[in-house]
C-alpha cells in the first residue's frame, strides 16, 4: 500500500468547503467525498471559517492588515548601540594605525 503524497490546498478551496460544511445541505461524509477531504479536515476548516469570521465585519481584520507590533525600545537601543559603533571604531582605529587619516 502506498502513502498518498502530502497535498497542499489553496486557501480559496478551504473557504469552499467550509461554506459548504456551514451551509448544512450535505453530510460530512457527502462533502468529503464530493471533495476528496477527511471528515475531520471539514470539521477543522469549518470551525476555523467560524472562528475568523467575526473578524470580518469588526476592527481585528484591520489590526492584522496594519502589520506587526513594531518594538520601538528595542529598535532605539539598536540605533544607539550602531551609533556608538560609527563614534568608536574610527577613533580607536586611526589610534592604532589601522585606519589611514583623511
Amino acid at each position: 500500500m502506498t502513502k498518498r503524497p502530502r497535498r497542499n490546498h489553496t486557501p480559496a478551496f478551504k473557504a469552499k468547503v467550509a461554506l459548504a460544511a456551514v451551509k448544512g445541505e450535505k453530510t460530512l461524509a457527502e462533502l468529503a467525498q464530493q471533495f476528496d477531504v477527511h471528515p475531520n479536515q471539514i470539521t477543522q476548516w469549518r470551525s476555523q471559517l467560524l472562528e475568523g469570521a467575526a473578524g470580518v465585519f469588526g476592527s481585528e481584520a484591520k489590526s492584522e492588515a496594519a502589520g506587526p507590533a513594531i518594538d520601538v525600545k528595542t529598535l532605539h537601543a539598536k540605533i544607539g548601540a550602531l551609533a556608538l559603533e560609527n563614534d568608536f571604531l574610527p577613533g580607536a582605529l586611526g589610534k592604532t594605525g589601522l585606519l589611514s587619516a583623511k
